[in-house]
């Protein structure tokens, strides 16, 4: 069974996590540069079992699209291009990121770690694979 990897995208910097190989715990990996995505993305799946993505689709407090999807649209259909035989799951990502700045507080993170933005990035991207999880099993 491959693992699953989620993404939280974003224009300059996005947040990954991934599972385990079993699909029972979720882990922030690391932050990558967005313009360097794809290519990054490419070499992990050469050297990790994936079998899924979920990304994380923005939305509303009325579940109308937010405007960060004028961003999203384009790398989904470029990462479909790409990668063809891996299923790519658009999942609501509302909140992720105050979530996981709350969660960075509660832990007792210092300030000047919450307050690097790549911290937060991989928290959400591990924020949305969580509740992705939690709708599966």
């Amino acid at each position: 069974m491959g693992r699953i990897l989620a993404i939280d995208y974003g224009r300059k910097r996005t947040g990954l996590a991934v599972t385990d190989t079993l699909r029972i715990t979720a882990n922030p990996l690391l932050t990558v540069p967005t313009n360097e995505l794809l290519i990054w993305l490419a070499d992990y799946f050469r050297r990790e079992p994936v079998d899924e993505v979920v990304i994380g689709h923005p939305t509303q407090l009325n579940g109308q699209d937010s405007e960060s999807m004028t961003y999203i649209r384009p790398f989904i259909n470029n990462f479909k291009k790409a990668f063809p035989n891996i299923k790519l799951t658009e999942f609501d990502e509302r909140f992720t990121s105050t979530i996981a700045h709350r969660a960075m507080i509660v832990g007792g993170m210092p300030k000047m770690k919450r307050q690097d933005k790549s911290v937060v990035d991989k928290l959400a991207a591990c924020i949305i694979l969580e509740d992705y999880l939690s709708t599966i099993y």
